[in-house]
C-alpha cells in the first residue's frame, strides 16, 4: 500500500483541509460592532453620571447683572434657583417666569447656565415714563402701559399723568384705562430734550391729550397717533420759535405756534 501524499508547498490546500486561523470577515465586523457598543454606552453612562450623578457640575453660585433699582438679592431670593442641584437639570424657563411674576419691575430677564457651577440671570428693569398719584403715591408706568412699581416721591425727570375726563364719547368708549396707556404713549414719543422739561401729561379725551412744559409752556398733542411725526415737528418747531408758550403738533403736517 502506498503512503499518502504530503500536500505541496506553497499550493492551494487540498479540498477538505481545515482552513486558516484568521477570523472571517463576518464574525470581526461583528465583534467591531460589539465593542462599538459598549464603548458608546460605557461614554453615555460616564456623561450622565458626570452631569447628574456626580457633585462636579452642581449649582453653586448665582449670578446676577443689569439691575439699577432692584437688589442681585431680591432677584436671586424670587429667582428660587435650586442650589445643589445638577445643573444640567435646572429648568431656566421656570425661573425666567417666576422673575417675571413675582418682579413685575423686571421686564426681560436671560437666565443662562455659566458651566461648570453657575446660572446667570441678565435683568432687564422696566423704565418709567409717566407717574401716576394716587393716595399720595406715585405710580411708575412704562411705555408699554403697565404699572410696575409704587414710589413715595415723584421721580426727578419722569413726567405726572393726570386724567380729567371730560364725559365726552371718547371717553365712555375707551375708558380711563385706555386714556392713560395713550397718555403713556405720548410721554415715551418725547423728545428726550422735551422729556426732561415736561412735568405734566394732561388727558382729557382720546384725542385731547396736552403736555405741559416748565415755563409755563404748552403742546397740543391731540391723540396719541402718529406720535414719531409729532415729535419730529415738535423738535423742527422748537428750534424755529424757542421763544412761544404753545405749539400745536395734533395735525403734525399744518402745526401752530403762539405765544411769547
Amino acid at each position: 500500500m502506498l503512503p499518502p501524499r504530503p500536500p505541496r508547498r506553497g499550493g492551494k490546500p487540498r479540498k477538505g483541509a481545515p482552513r486558516g486561523s484568521r477570523p472571517r470577515p463576518r464574525s470581526l465586523r461583528r465583534r467591531r460592532l460589539l465593542l462599538g457598543s459598549l464603548a458608546a454606552v460605557l461614554l453615555g453612562t460616564a456623561v450622565w453620571w458626570a452631569l447628574y450623578g456626580s457633585t462636579w457640575l452642581r449649582v453653586t453660585r448665582v449670578d446676577v447683572s443689569g439691575t439699577t433699582v432692584l437688589t442681585p438679592e431680591e432677584v436671586r431670593e424670587a429667582a428660587e434657583v435650586p442650589l445643589g442641584d445638577p445643573l444640567a437639570s435646572v429648568d431656566t424657563d421656570a425661573i425666567a417666569e417666576r422673575l417675571r411674576n413675582r418682579l413685575r419691575r423686571i421686564e426681560a430677564v436671560d437666565v443662562e447656565r455659566s458651566w461648570p457651577h453657575g446660572i446667570g440671570l441678565k435683568v432687564t428693569e422696566r423704565q418709567p415714563k409717566a407717574l401716576l398719584e394716587k393716595g399720595g403715591k406715585f405710580i411708575e408706568i412704562d411705555g408699554a402701559g403697565v404699572r410696575f412699581a409704587t414710589v413715595d416721591h415723584p421721580l426727578q425727570g419722569v413726567p405726572r399723568l393726570v386724567v380729567e375726563p371730560d364725559g365726552s364719547p371718547s371717553h365712555r368708549r375707551f375708558g380711563t384705562e385706555q386714556l392713560e396707556r395713550e397718555a403713556v404713549r405720548v410721554a415715551a414719543a418725547l423728545p428726550p430734550p422735551v422729556r426732561g422739561d415736561t412735568h405734566v401729561i394732561r388727558v382729557r379725551s382720546y384725542d385731547s391729550i396736552t403736555v405741559e412744559l416748565t415755563g409755563g409752556r404748552t403742546i397740543v398733542w391731540g391723540s396719541g397717533e402718529r406720535s414719531d411725526a409729532k415729535a419730529r415737528t415738535l423738535t423742527a418747531l422748537l428750534k424755529a420759535a424757542g421763544g412761544a408758550k404753545r405749539y400745536d403738533v395734533s395735525a403734525p403736517g399744518a402745526p401752530a405756534v403762539s405765544g411769547s
